[in-house]
């Protein structure tokens, strides 16, 4: 593993996080490749584009009002395999809709993938509750 591709994929990571807590939509869509996938524990359907994933933030937005009022990351990693890295985090995310503010507590998986000029771009996101189930035996 090299460490200047860790750190290439922490920095890519924090970035994206970074335009997510600011509700920077242009700037954290573009952090994502044109076939990135979505698979969000809140939602029924596996997003297969970037472009299906805009048009249901755009639906948040103007039906329910939604906006990311912050975005926290905790116990960053990162595996780098070549060209592909999977970044792993817990993240706290302050978000409105409308007049309502709630705060979601979430583990995430990020796939990036280097693209040609050297950039790390975002190619699969997976969202999962932080909650335990408790001691399954």
């Amino acid at each position: 593993m090299s460490g200047a591709a860790q750190a290439e994929v922490l920095q890519a990571a924090a970035d994206l996080v970074a335009r997510f807590g600011a509700h920077d939509v242009e700037a954290y869509f573009a952090a994502f490749a044109p076939d990135a996938t979505f698979i969000f524990h809140s939602t029924p359907e596996i997003l297969y584009s970037r472009t299906a994933y805009e048009e249901l933030w755009h639906t948040w937005e103007t039906r329910d009002k939604f906006r990311v009022l912050g975005c926290r990351s905790t116990e960053p990693r990162v595996i780098v395999h070549g060209d592909t890295a999977i970044f792993t985090h817990r993240v706290e995310t302050r978000v409105a809709f409308g007049p309502d503010e709630t705060t979601a507590n979430e583990r995430e998986t990020i796939v990036f993938r280097r693209s040609k000029n050297g950039d790390w771009l975002a190619i699969h996101e997976h969202l999962s509750p932080a909650e335990t189930l408790g001691d399954p035996t």
